[in-house]
């Protein structure tokens, strides 16, 4: 998945009681530069190719987020791509760039300060799963109202979506780039006393093989940003109608 202490980071929060069950969204992205990606993947299809495709998932995340019916919160990996961030189209959003740390420490950084500044449930998501749709989003932000977390499960054992009513535990400690991830975030967050609730597996873009499945997915998918993506991927040759 994706994967303040954010200074300067400014949140503002409608304060009546009536829209405390408002649910932000939080996207935890990195600014597509040429020469960086996902390393799995741009040792198969090199690093122009990661580029481009990096753009294009990013677009389509910033597609979930123009339909998200409350607050947007947009995470750089940088402090120093808080410009870039603030030029994103999302319809409306504040930033807040991640810390130092790895991607738990940060999570919890960029946590802290949105929940400091006045959120109270936040839906944490990447830039690489953009099988995502409407639907899923509405049933995450309906499991907030009766369990204080919700994850997203990952087909390879990791999170597509975390949420959370309450402050995170501390996650600086779990296995991010492991397969028992899933699992043991959601131990943690039992260990604390927190409510879990876990929604059907998805799949993220993690390797050449994922291009080819998300081609087929993304066929008949009305969304814009999402028919530019299986357009592209029809034009590269990345992907063909067979999933391996």
């Amino acid at each position: 998945m994706f994967a303040a202490y954010a200074s300067g980071c400014l949140y503002i929060m409608n304060t009546n009681p009536a829209h405390r069950s408002i649910t932000t969204l939080v996207i935890f992205c990195r600014r597509p530069v040429p020469g960086y990606g996902k390393q799995r993947i741009a040792r198969a299809i090199g690093p122009e190719l990661t580029y481009e495709l990096a753009t294009l998932l990013l677009r389509t995340t910033l597609e979930d987020a123009e339909d998200w019916p409350g607050p947007v919160c947009i995470a750089p990996a940088a402090e120093t791509d808080r410009g870039w961030a603030e030029t994103l189209p999302s319809g409306g959003h504040t930033v807040c760039p991640q810390p130092d740390g790895n991607l738990g420490q940060r999570l919890n950084a960029v946590d802290r300060a949105l929940r400091a500044a006045g959120a109270e449930q936040l839906i944490f998501i990447g830039s690489d799963a953009p099988i995502l749709d409407t639907g899923y989003f509405k049933w995450a932000r309906a499991s907030l109202m009766t369990h204080d977390v919700v994850l997203g499960a990952a087909e390879d054992g990791g999170v597509v979506l975390m949420g959370s009513r309450r402050a995170w535990p501390e996650l600086g400690e779990l296995p991010w780039s492991e397969d028992d991830l899933g699992a043991r975030l959601e131990l943690l967050c039992v260990r604390q006393g927190l409510t879990v609730k876990y929604l059907p597996p998805r799949y993220d873009i993690d390797l050449e093989h994922d291009l080819s499945r998300l081609y087929a997915d993304l066929r008949t998918d009305p969304r814009p940003a999402r028919r530019s993506l299986h357009d592209w991927l029809a034009k590269t040759g990345l992907a063909s109608d067979s999933v391996n």
